[in-house]
């Protein structure tokens, strides 16, 4: 992929932004690295949103998110090691993370650089788990990246903040309604 693209899809996230939840948190951020957290309720059984969340994950992920365009494209292989990876078509694909711990119903781990990440000098960790609430479950989200990149990597904490939160949103939104779209 040239800088071209990368800057398009780079600039397509950061617009995305506006619409997206307020429910993550930059918990820190320096020139070398971030750390995130999104803490999101759902109103249902853990399992059921375990099972959206790995199972259907094109199905709630944003299109605007993806490199084809299209989240129906990706899909999340949770046996180690499996991948968050897209099908391009044609026999084309890209692995945005790998999969690298799996206790079903509880924990998923992701490792790598998560969309323009992937082509920057660095790797995170991201971990998705799954809690019983009182009310349904709490999925908890933690990706911590560090390495390099000329601008300092606290400069994009915030773009990738809003783009997990956004995420988030649209799994509890499909889970709890059958639709990512926010409520109207």
């Amino acid at each position: 992929m040239s800088i071209r693209p990368l800057a398009k899809l780079f600039a397509l996230l950061v617009a995305v932004l506006s619409a997206a939840p307020a429910t993550a948190e930059v918990t820190s951020a320096t020139p070398n690295g971030f750390s995130i957290r999104v803490v999101t309720p759902i109103r249902a059984e853990r399992a059921e949103v375990y099972a959206a969340a790995v199972g259907e994950v094109g199905s709630w992920w944003h299109d605007d998110h993806t490199v084809s365009g299209f989240a129906a494209n990706l899909y999340l292989d949770t046996q180690v090691p499996g991948c968050f990876c897209e099908s391009l078509g044609e026999g084309s694909a890209i692995v945005h993370m790998m999969v690298t711990y799996v206790s079903t119903n509880i924990v998923v781990r992701l490792t790598g650089g998560l969309g323009p990440l992937g082509l920057m000098g660095v790797n995170g960790n991201m971990t998705w788990e799954f809690d019983d609430a009182e009310s349904g479950t709490v999925v908890t989200l933690n990706y911590a990246v560090g390495g390099y990149n000329p601008d300092g990597l606290d400069a994009i904490a915030p773009a990738v903040d809003g783009v997990l939160a956004n995420a988030m949103g649209r799994l509890r939104n499909f889970v709890e309604t059958g639709s990512p779209a926010p409520a109207e």
